[in-house]
């Protein structure tokens, strides 16, 4: 028997719809936390469904937690700024429907796995610039964040995702500008100001492409004063947590990502303006 309530929905954002997927506790008995989730797929592939996979779908019975997954356009049709302009409507969408959702306006968190942390990333800095949604905390989980080669994506062999395969998302995604210094919307590690972004969380293998980039996003957030930290675990699988969950690393990276999550639940607050 299902503990949550699904529900599907579309808001507009520049004459185009963007599906999505809410999922809701079956029995929401006060106002729940609020995660907007970005599937992954190197920005050319996946979907919103996606976020039964992840690793926020067990907190909408476990905690209380609203979970809300935009059904972004894709690369293959709809190069950049599409996708990251579609979660942010999103974004919009949950502050101004917090009554609707039974959410704390003053808790709204975003994450996403992969391409959908590279949009968590790019999506605080969004909502940062244009004061108009204040996020309480972000989870890029071994994002996808950088579109120039760093030392770990330069020449990586590793299974799930490459480094050709990672030239071939970014090459979608930002088609001739695709090795140019674009805006950190585009590519967050871009940015030069890290300052008064969300706290942060996130965990990453020691030997796939994103190594190097997440490790660097979160020291730069450190340097700008902002609460952030990374486990690294060993091996060289990307999104290693959803392609083998029972492995030793997957329950000890799902342990840490819970453990944070409830940190953030009880201390990280965002009043809206």
């Amino acid at each position: 028997m299902k503990n949550y309530i699904r529900i599907k929905n579309k808001i507009m954002n520049r004459g185009h719809k963007v599906p999505l997927l809410i999922i809701k506790p079956k029995e929401q008995k006060e106002k729940s936390t609020a995660v907007l989730w970005m599937h992954g797929g190197g920005y050319i592939v996946g979907s919103k469904g996606m976020v039964y996979m992840s690793r926020v779908f067990p907190f909408v019975k476990k905690y209380n937690t609203v979970v809300i997954s935009p059904g972004y356009r894709l690369a293959w049709r709809h190069p950049y700024p599409a996708a990251i302009e579609d979660c942010y409507a999103a974004l919009l969408y949950v502050k101004e429907h917090a009554g609707e959702l039974g959410i704390r306006d003053d808790q709204i968190m975003v994450g996403g796995e992969s391409a959908g942390g590279g949009l968590c990333a790019a999506l605080c800095m969004k909502a940062r610039d244009r004061k108009e949604v204040n996020v309480a905390f972000q989870m890029p989980l071994y994002p996808m964040l950088d579109n120039f080669d760093t030392p770990s994506s330069i020449d990586n062999h590793g299974k799930i995702w490459n480094t050709k395969l990672n030239h071939f998302g970014w090459k979608k995604y930002l088609r001739k500008n695709f090795d140019q210094n674009v805006s950190p919307y585009a590519s967050p590690a871009r940015q030069t100001d890290y300052t008064n972004l969300p706290p942060a969380y996130t965990f990453v293998a020691s030997g796939e492409p994103f190594y190097s980039e997440t490790l660097t996003y979160i020291n730069n957030l450190k340097k700008a004063g902002i609460e952030a930290e990374v486990d690294v675990f060993q091996g060289n699988v990307h999104a290693f947590d959803i392609a083998n969950p029972v492995s030793k690393n997957s329950k000890e990276a799902i342990k840490k990502f819970e453990e944070h999550f409830k940190y953030a639940k009880d201390n990280y607050f965002a009043k809206q303006d």
